[in-house]
């Protein structure tokens, strides 16, 4: 499959070709940010009104959950921070795990930008903390201000920032895993004491566990849910925040592109089912189609609604109540705690990330997203100031003083209005002078279509346009998948289909496959060696290529010596600079006439599509011939 068939694939596939499902997740996450503004408000209400007592209260309620001897018992505010956040770091570790194995980070190169602009989000801020805040108990709170809230980042990136924003939420996504990282193991390292040996092994074997699940290729996610489990237990019982078990476990669940033989067996096994409807064929199919998606995935997919509609809101509405009255809301204004906070949230994320991208960038160590400019970078680093979630829970491992959580988090609150201030700010301000409005790809192709050098299927002056950019190693375009050529069938001579090649680097004989498909072409045979390719998509190694060019009647020592002709490995080379230029990353991606198709690209949805562009094309030409 190419790399965006699920949410996340590369960054070219989350946010090039996945465009309904990426909207959908931006909704939600504009929502989930809306849902803690208002849990935050609704705990300050709620601590500074008459029936403060009942929030206190509330929040001390005792809790257990017992097995005969064996059980755990906490108040509600520890249940919340110590075991519904353990989701939330959970989720985020099945991100970053995605992201590394079939996503952004599959890429290294793309980590070296974010990487840097990470660090110096991490040390500035804590630099300037502590220059406020340089000896006692106070400059314990360091650790306060070096993480960002990823949700309530991208949640406000969706309300404040550009109206397009889907390549800096690529780059401020990969910048947060930094952060996330680093503040996870804080957490577990500076704020933890009172270390229990024999509960840290029993957690180190779950998560060990996990990893040998991936291995041995266990597809249900249940045994990974009870590790997981077993692994947050135990890391309580160590004297370890849980936070540090959730996120190493999501880091272990295994996320992997579906396969073209998980996909064929699944096609079968429904197909089968069409045909004989039993309830054993249902299970079987049902079974499969679970299988041909990683565990990870899975996870994420019922997992994500509720951390963000939920967990997250829940946890704001335990830990924002803070009792501003008689004078309390004055004091800490004037305490040094407060403003370290603000100074090193605000100041040091905007300045630590924005330099730390700069210079990255002017070293040559590596460049910024397609589509992102310096105050879209600029922008979402303001954002990053948001410390919300982490720095709240950091705030009660750092501090035993009430006094001093007071002020802290009195700074978080403040931090929040500001950083979103200040980012929508900038983001207006380089929309206007900057010209730096959408930071997305591109939508339109480019170059346009050249009877000359591509290959084109139909009739030049046919009523619609369909263009492919495909890999022939990738299962999910072309042939594999009958898309295109379902389409073609229905419109017929209406149509004009072209081809053009995006090899993808982690498929090894892509590139050669297509050079050979170019070399059939110089022979006449282009669409008989595309169909053939795949029909083989499995053998494509050079001896494999020479056999499909004999089969179809080639003159073979011809074809084999334009295999080595760097003139046809600069025309694919061209097609993926084109792929580049025009916003496609992954594949299959199509475009209908010149603009790029977004969404769901299964024939019926591409029919219906072409369609509308037809009757639109229809509908202007009529009003040019009235004129």
């Amino acid at each position: 499959m190419g790399d965006e068939q699920t949410r996340g694939r590369r960054d070219a596939d989350l946010t090039g070709q996945l465009g309904t499902t990426l909207r959908h997740f931006m909704h939600l996450e504009s929502t989930s940010a809306a849902l803690l503004v208002v849990a935050s408000l609704l705990a300050l209400a709620w601590a500074n009104s008459a029936w403060s007592h009942g929030y206190e209260h509330l929040w001390e309620t005792v809790l257990s959950v017992r097995f005969g001897d064996i059980g755990l018992s906490m108040d509600l505010h520890h249940w919340v921070n110590d075991g519904l956040m353990v989701v939330f770091f959970f989720v985020i570790g099945l991100e970053v795990r995605r992201e590394l194995a079939v996503g952004e980070l599959t890429d290294r190169r793309r980590m070296v930008v974010p990487l840097v602009a990470g660090a110096g989000g991490l040390l500035l801020p804590a630099m300037i903390y502590l220059m406020l805040n340089p000896s006692g108990e106070a400059a314990r709170g360091w650790g306060i201000v070096i993480g960002t809230d990823t949700a309530f980042l991208l949640g406000m990136l969706a309300l404040v920032g550009p109206s397009v924003s889907t390549q800096l939420r690529i780059f401020l996504l990969t910048l947060t895993v930094i952060d996330d990282i680093v503040a996870v193991s804080v957490i577990g390292v500076a704020y933890t004491e009172n270390l229990r040996i024999g509960p840290l092994l029993v957690a180190g074997l779950a998560l060990v566990g996990i990893f040998v699940l991936d291995r041995v290729k266990v597809w249900r996610a249940g045994p990974y849910v009870l590790l997981v489990l077993i692994a947050w237990v135990a890391t309580l019982g160590a004297g370890l925040h849980a936070s540090i078990a959730g996120m190493l476990a999501g880091l272990l669940v295994p996320a992997a592109e579906p396969t073209r033989a998980q996909m064929e067996v699944a096609t079968s096994r429904f197909r089968a089912f069409r045909q004989s409807p039993l309830p054993t064929l249902q299970r079987e199919t049902r079974d499969q189609l679970t299988r041909t998606i990683s565990v990870n995935e899975r996870l994420q997919e019922t997992l994500h609604i509720p951390t963000s509609y939920l967990i997250v809101p829940v946890f704001a509405l335990a830990n924002a109540g803070v009792d501003l009255r008689n004078g309390v809301l004055g004091e800490a204004l004037s305490s040094p705690v407060t403003w370290g906070v603000v100074a090193g949230l605000v100041l040091g994320k905007t300045l630590g990330i924005g330099a730390g991208a700069l210079a990255a960038t002017r070293m040559g160590l590596g460049r910024l997203p397609q589509g992102v400019g310096g105050g879209h970078v600029l922008g979402g680093a303001a954002l990053s100031g948001i410390g919300f979630t982490v720095s709240l829970l950091i705030i009660t491992l750092a501090f035993d003083s009430e006094t001093l959580q007071r002020d802290a988090i009195v700074g978080v609150l403040i931090s929040v209005v500001i950083a979103s201030a200040l980012g929508w700010l900038i983001f207006q301000l380089s929309a206007r002078f900057l010209g730096q409005r959408d930071a997305a790809l591109p939508k339109v192709l480019s170059p346009p279509i050249d009877p000359e050098r591509d290959h084109i299927y139909g009739d030049e002056d046919a009523e619609v346009t369909l263009i492919e950019y495909l890999d022939y190693e990738c299962p999910f375009c072309a042939r594999a998948t009958g898309t295109a050529n379902e389409v073609r069938d229905y419109f017929g001579p209406r149509i004009r289909y072209v081809v053009r090649h995006l090899p993808l680097p982690q498929h090894p004989h892509a590139e050669l496959a297509a050079v050979a498909a170019e070399a059939a072409a110089r022979q006449g045979k282009f669409w008989e060696m595309h169909l053939h390719l795949f029909a083989n998509q499995n053998q494509l190694e050079l001896q494999d290529l020479a056999g499909y060019a004999a089969v179809l009647g080639l003159d073979v020592e011809q074809f084999l010596r334009d295999l080595e002709d760097p003139e046809l490995a600069e025309h694919v080379r061209d097609d993926m600079a084109s792929a580049e230029a025009s916003g496609a990353r992954g594949t299959p991606t199509f475009f209908i006439g010149p603009h790029r198709h977004e969404g769901r690209y299964d024939a019926r949805t591409l029919i219906a599509t072409l369609e509308r562009a037809a009757t639109g094309e229809t509908a202007r030409l009529g009003m040019r011939s009235r004129r």
